[in-house]
């Protein structure tokens, strides 16, 4: 059994604004990279039991690009959500704060790259998140 990694934002924003900013395609494409150099084209999202979410992620550059694809496995809409992709799992959990909403993710870590990078990658593109929905 692999390490769980969890992370978290606080959203300044009211969770219906923040699931529908977190699971909408138009919306994914704005905020789902780790680093500016980096974009996400393209998103598609099939938001039930067996759907597929699929994100590209790629270096604006062009030099290099990987789909991530999950399944998902457990949804309740607004609150929470777990989808499987390689091998793994994530869920994704709205918890409202009076008027804002922290997001928790907790996902499966991987064997390649150390679990502080791990973290530090999946919390970058959490803050990324935080930003677009609080400002758009």
């Amino acid at each position: 059994m692999s390490d769980k990694i969890t992370i978290t934002a606080l959203i300044e924003a009211d969770a219906k604004k923040v699931w529908d900013y977190y699971t909408s395609p138009k919306h994914i494409v704005n905020w789902n990279f780790a680093d500016p150099s980096w974009h996400c084209p393209s998103a598609e999202n099939d938001m039930r039991i067996g759907g597929t979410y699929n994100a590209r992620m790629e270096a604006k550059d062009g030099s290099f690009g990987f789909n991530f694809e999950a399944v998902y496995s457990e949804i309740t809409i607004g609150k929470h959500f777990t989808y499987e992709f390689g091998g793994r799992s994530a869920t994704v959990t709205f918890k409202d704060a009076n008027s804002k909403t922290e997001v928790i993710v907790s996902f499966d870590a991987e064997e390649e790259n150390p679990i502080e990078m791990q973290k530090s990658g999946w919390q970058s593109i959490l803050n990324n998140f935080k930003n677009y929905t609080e400002t758009t």
